[in-house]
């Protein structure tokens, strides 16, 4: 099974009727509704910005960050927005921001995602093959293509969410996804005929 297919199976996601229930109760002040958003969104954000290079440390400050800004701030959650969508939107806002604040970027790859059961019957060379080409072709992709990459294809978001995360209209996400799927597909194909 491709590392894509993997992650895909991965993403944790609120259906969006429960979503925005859930944004409801915590624009009242629900602190269960708040905690089934944390513990939905917690782990994939945290893996984003860990795989946006940066350090793990810092990684769970920032998505602690996001996470207590939604609650601070939650009487101007918008009716009807994508929640997890201002919360990546958030979060990155801060990675970016701790790129600039201490003006260099870490090398540090990102932790290994857990893998499933069909996964784990695979050989752990051809898996780890699949992971770097997967991995050498979404690097490859221009900064803002890359983004919108992750956030939909790794991140499980909605091109809404995506857009809401990054400020973006809808039809800027959807032209993104449809030149980064078929650079993707091309360097995969280049990468594997060499």
């Amino acid at each position: 099974m491709p590392l894509l297919e993997l992650l895909l199976l991965l993403a944790v996601a609120i259906p969006a009727e429960d979503e925005e229930e859930l944004a409801s109760a915590i624009r009242s002040g629900d602190r269960t509704a708040f905690r089934r958003f944390f513990q939905a969104n917690h782990e994939a954000l945290l893996r984003y910005l860990i795989h946006r290079r940066v350090s793990p440390d810092i990684a769970e400050d920032l998505v602690q960050n996001a996470f207590v800004h939604i609650w601070e701030s939650r009487e101007s959650i918008k009716p009807g927005g994508s929640l997890r969508g201002l919360l990546f939107r958030i979060g990155y806002t801060r990675a970016l921001n701790h790129f600039r604040d201490t003006a260099r970027f870490a090398d540090v790859a990102p932790e290994d995602a857990p893998v499933s059961a069909a996964a784990e019957s695979q050989d752990p060379a051809e898996r780890d093959e699949v992971r770097m080409l997967v991995q050498a072709a979404v690097e490859s992709l221009p900064e803002r293509r890359r983004t919108v990459f992750e956030l939909c294809i790794l991140q499980g978001l909605t091109y809404a969410e995506a857009a809401d995360a990054l400020d973006i209209s809808r039809k800027t996400v959807e032209n993104h996804m449809g030149y980064a799927l078929k650079a993707v597909r091309e360097r995969l194909a280049g990468l594997r005929e060499s």
